[in-house]
């Protein structure tokens, strides 16, 4: 069979994708791991081979330029490798044998596919997150079909990819409507309150994901929306740490704030520091020094930072400086002025206008004036995706506090590394407790992204025929599996 990637703008042609989805299904389930990882592999050499064009293409809708692009590129194609891999090893599957047991009787489990899969592509990541990103390859990998809606800031770019894709899946021979893809507003609404469509997956803002959120639990039949909205990810400056490297956490901070002109989930977006360490001077002067300019994805997310910043100074922020926004070239194309904030720990309380996220390159600094006040203020967040520590070292007395407390609201916490990367590996965590994410036990990173997509069932006293072929006692597949309560490990051969 031919795989189709059909690009809809339409609610009409949204039944075409979705019937194409619909009946791929249970091929697309039934597909070995390794069947699948073939797939992710095509589609990965593909978007490899293309780097030029699709950094071509992209850089004239985005203006995120030639070189933050085609990293991004051969991270898409990493991520698409990777999924890959995780889907052969199979401890997502989380197969688990009980024969009978006297009065027990024979009980087996494994987690399978949902189905078709709605994923909405970022705006600030057109590969990494976007029609081929992390949603995507995941998804794939555990069995789903996927339709995805590409993001208006990069549409040239969502249908070049699209294309790439159904043309690597073809040459594998994998069925029709594996991927397919929709665009536009209307299509979108579509596509969520379709009934074929058994999950969402989402990156970008918290409005945009609580609206799907919404329509997705309107439906007859409710489905999972697995929304990544980002929050105000906190860093945390221990007195050691202002004691000893004042000057590197600051100039760290400018570059991790302003990277991507703060288009970044992970960016930090609250400091807080020990008061009369000197950090906001510094924060500012490294600021200015750097000088970073360039333009934001879209004159409406331009926009948007302009009201943030003013939504931000109303509640009593003050500006302790900001950096040039550019040339006047620049200026005319959604540039944006890096800045650094600066409000009162008494004034950070919870629900506080200066605890929403601002998307773009803008940073706020607290003082606080003891551990006290530091404490008081961190029980005032929202969840978080990521929030750090920069201490002064292995010694730094205050760590061991800071760590739990931080995990608390935050998927992830570093410490001594600025929050920005999101590595793609097994024990990546990219989520966090409400509003960072919908379902803060989910990822949309990593290994285990995979279980998003997937549920379990439990068959009993199933004969071995009627099995999936993973719980049989004679299991064709090299993949861990837990049997009578032991963890058994296939051997890896060379």
């Amino acid at each position: 069979m031919t795989a189709v990637s059909t690009l809809a703008d339409s609610p009409e042609q949204v039944e075409t994708v979705m019937a194409a989805a619909s009946a791929a299904a249970a091929e697309v389930s039934a597909a070995t791991p390794s069947t699948r990882a073939e797939w992710l592999e095509a589609i990965a050499a593909d978007v490899e081979a293309d780097v030029e064009e699709l950094t071509r293409i992209a850089d004239l809708e985005t203006g995120l330029g030639p070189t933050r692009l085609s990293g991004e590129v051969s991270r898409c194609a990493q991520q698409l490798r990777f999924y890959a891999a995780v889907a052969v090893e199979g401890s997502w599957l989380e197969a688990t044998i009980d024969h009978a047991n006297g009065a027990t009787p024979d009980l087996r489990r494994i987690r399978r596919a949902l189905g078709p899969v709605a994923v909405f592509g970022a705006s600030n990541f057109p590969f990494g997150f976007g029609t081929l990103g992390n949603d995507t390859g995941s998804a794939l990998a555990a069995g789903c079909p996927v339709v995805v809606k590409g993001h208006p800031a990069h549409p040239d770019t969502h249908a070049r990819l699209l294309d790439l894709a159904a043309q690597a899946l073809s040459r594998v021979g994998a069925p029709a409507g594996v991927l397919g893809g929709v665009s536009g507003f209307a299509a979108g609404q579509a596509l969520v309150s379709h009934a074929a469509v058994t999950a969402v997956a989402f990156t970008g803002s918290q409005q945009g994901g609580l609206a799907l959120w919404r329509e997705a639990n309107a439906r007859d039949v409710v489905i999972p929306v697995f929304a990544e909205m980002g929050t105000v990810n906190p860093v945390v400056v221990t007195p050691a740490a202002a004691a000893a490297r004042a000057e590197e956490i600051a100039t760290g901070c400018v570059g991790s704030f302003t990277l991507g002109v703060g288009q970044f989930c992970t960016k930090p977006g609250l400091l807080l520091v020990p008061a009369g360490s000197g950090i906001g001077d510094r924060l500012v002067a490294a600021l200015q020094g750097a000088a970073p300019g360039g333009r934001m994805l879209t004159d409406a997310i331009a926009a948007g930072y302009d009201a943030g910043l003013a939504r931000l100074t109303a509640a009593g922020a003050r500006v302790l400086g900001r950096a040039d926004a550019g040339d006047a070239a620049a200026a005319a194309a959604a540039a944006a002025a890096a800045a650094v904030l600066s409000v009162p720990a008494s004034s950070v309380l919870t629900g506080s206008a200066v605890l929403e996220e601002c998307f773009g390159p803008v940073i706020v600094l607290v003082e606080y004036a003891d551990q006290a006040e530091r404490d008081r203020v961190l029980g005032c967040l929202q969840g978080a995706l990521v929030a750090g520590v920069m201490s002064g070292g292995p010694r730094d007395a205050d760590v061991a506090g800071l760590v739990p407390m931080l995990a608390a609201t935050a998927g992830r916490v570093t410490v001594d590394a600025w929050p920005t990367g999101v590595a793609t590996t097994w024990a990546q965590h990219h989520g966090g407790p409400w509003p960072a994410t919908s379902n803060p036990a989910s990822t949309s990173v990593g290994a285990a992204a995979l279980s998003r997509f997937t549920r379990p069932v439990a068959y009993q006293g199933v004969p071995t025929s009627a099995l999936p072929e993973a719980l049989r006692d004679e299991c064709p597949w090299p993949i861990p599996r837990r049997i009578d309560g032991r963890l058994v490990v296939p051997e890896v051969t060379s």
